[in-house]
């Protein structure tokens, strides 16, 4: 990293930081807005709370028998209690320089929105009783409003590159995982962090942010296309010549995305900074629920 883009990367980083109260109060305000269930809790094992009578199955034993509950009719009920293990849920945001666009004033960029995406559905699944971290080793999963917080200032630092590869190291087997980003990058790297993520039986969901613009390609005549982080540039004169070719590659990126979720056992979903973030939050909620088919 060159000494001019330290100082840009410091700044940038300072700034984000004092935006951390406002982002916090934005989160809460928005994880307000769905409605909190026993999410991923709520299965049979050990534990003291009742959770449901269902009929008496093949391998349960005669002691299993709720007697009281049977005595109402013929059938025999067996008494389930609530297995009240909290989970792991893993969280990648992308923070790389590419994020940083909004095509106008009036949208946010697309490092904002996930970000209040990632801290409003860590601070949900932190009221739920889940312990929430960060992907990596920087910041493992932990319960609590300290760690709210910590997601909160890991998510305000900065990223140089223009793209930035999913992290998949230190993924706890069997635990859940949230991957937010544009994913416009190298799509190998996001295929070999969900193999990697599916081998140690983690499944989650990709949230893929978009600005409006990036689905339509409005630009015509001459133009010149920079990247966020200026390290890449390119200037044509007939604009307009490249929007078929490039909506049909952005049409193919999505496509891998949905068949290396599926091929995974992921869920993937498409959001525009144009949209209301609650409507991505709900359906990142339920896709964590497995309410999603």
């Amino acid at each position: 990293m060159t000494p001019e883009l330290a100082l840009q990367a410091r700044a940038r980083a300072e700034e984000e930081a004092g935006r951390l109260p406002a982002l916090l109060a934005r989160a809460e305000q928005l994880a307000g807005t769905v409605l909190l269930g026993e999410h991923g809790r709520r299965r049979a094992g050990l534990g003291d709370d009742f959770w449901q009578y269902r009929p008496m199955m093949p391998g349960d034993t005669y002691r299993a028998i709720d007697w009281r509950r049977s005595g109402r009719g013929d059938a025999q009920f067996v008494r389930d209690r609530e297995w009240q293990i909290a989970q792991s849920v893993m969280l990648w945001v992308d923070r790389a320089a590419s994020m940083r666009f909004a095509s106008t004033p009036d949208l946010p960029e697309k490092a904002d929105r996930a970000r209040l995406l990632g801290l409003a559905v860590a601070i949900l699944l932190n009221r739920g009783g889940e312990r929430v971290g960060l992907t990596g080793f920087d910041l493992p999963p932990r319960r609590g409003n300290a760690q709210i917080m910590r997601l909160a200032q890991a998510f305000a630092d900065a990223d140089t590159a223009d793209y930035a590869a999913p992290e998949a190291r230190g993924m706890i087997p069997h635990s859940r995982a949230v991957f937010i980003s544009d994913f416009l990058g190298d799509f190998d790297a996001v295929s070999a962090a969900l193999t990697k993520a599916a081998d140690r039986g983690v499944r989650g969901v990709l949230v893929q942010v978009l600005d409006p613009s990036e689905e339509t390609f409005p630009f015509r005549g001459r133009t010149i296309f920079e990247s966020v982080g200026r390290q890449v540039a390119h200037e044509t004169l007939k604009a307009n010549d490249l929007r078929a070719r490039y909506l049909e590659r952005l049409a193919a990126r999505k496509d891998e995305l949905t068949a290396i979720a599926r091929a995974t056992g992921w869920l993937y979903t498409c959001h525009h900074t144009s949209e209301p973030a609650q409507s991505a939050l709900l359906w990142l909620w339920r896709a964590l629920d497995g309410s999603h088919g």
